[in-house]
């Protein structure tokens, strides 16, 4: 077998079974596992996929910039962000994650509600201004442009001085297995220093980032108390997910 018709093989393996087993694929196609590994190499450098030990899964789309972002599934991200803002309890703390979807949370929070929203995100907080009885709380930090947030050791010190009942929370990547993770580890270093101020984590999962996976762990399935998406409930993550034990709201 030439080389492109492996890399069409190895592509059409993740997109019909969501993962690549290097070692499976050796023994059928008959080659070396060093084969499959050096091909799975050069995909992942074209950004085709994802990376990880024994093989390779679904690269999430996710991990493109902040105005890219903004144009990946918008219907689905306002459908999650609709079932978000629904936790969120008049005179409630919530900590509210940066980037897109946190963004259309900001916007689905009726404007008299009465609570305090705590990110580390200017866009999210900007996005609060108009909303009179919602106290804001702005944790400042070296600004990652990316996703429009701040992180480094300044943020993760200043989230480590506030507390809230809920904490609302993105990644890029939703994996039954790998867990939830992100392309930047300073980023997810945050994220998991916000997790930790809140009583309960959601995760806010629209159905592009269900089976995918970046670079770097934000949380392992364990720390977090649901996920909402607008994938259907019969989707295969989502079933397996829930035989996690973990919530799984989903938003029509």
């Amino acid at each position: 077998m030439l080389a492109a018709e492996r890399r069409d093989h190895l592509l059409e393996l993740l997109a019909r079974q969501g993962k690549v087993v290097a070692k499976d694929v050796a023994a059928d196609l008959g080659i070396s596992e060093d084969s499959v590994r050096r091909d799975l190499r050069d995909l992942a450098a074209e950004g085709l996929c994802q990376r990880v030990y024994g093989g390779a899964l679904p690269v999430s789309p996710a991990v493109a910039d902040y105005a890219a972002r903004q144009t990946v599934t918008p219907d689905g991200k306002r459908k999650v962000a609709s079932v978000a803002a629904g936790l969120v309890r008049p005179g409630g703390a919530v900590i509210l994650d940066g980037g897109t979807t946190a963004l259309a949370v900001a916007h689905a929070l009726p404007k008299e509600l009465s609570c305090t929203v705590i990110t580390h995100s200017p866009t999210i907080a900007a996005a609060l201004l108009d909303h009179p009885r919602a106290e804001l709380f702005l944790l400042g930090g070296r600004v990652f442009k990316h996703s429009a947030v701040t992180c480094g050791a300044a943020a993760v010190e200043a989230a480590q001085n506030v507390s809230a009942d809920l904490c609302l929370l993105g990644v890029t990547g939703v994996h039954p297995e790998v867990g939830l993770t992100t392309g930047d580890a300073e980023e997810a270093a945050m994220k998991r220093a916000l997790s930790a101020r809140a009583a309960d984590t959601y995760i806010l999962a629209s159905s592009e980032k269900l089976g995918t996976a970046s670079r770097f762990r934000v949380l392992p399935w364990e720390k977090v108390s649901g996920v909402i998406t607008d994938a259907d409930a019969h989707h295969p993550v989502v079933e397996q997910v829930k035989a996690l034990g973990v919530e799984v709201l989903t938003a029509s």
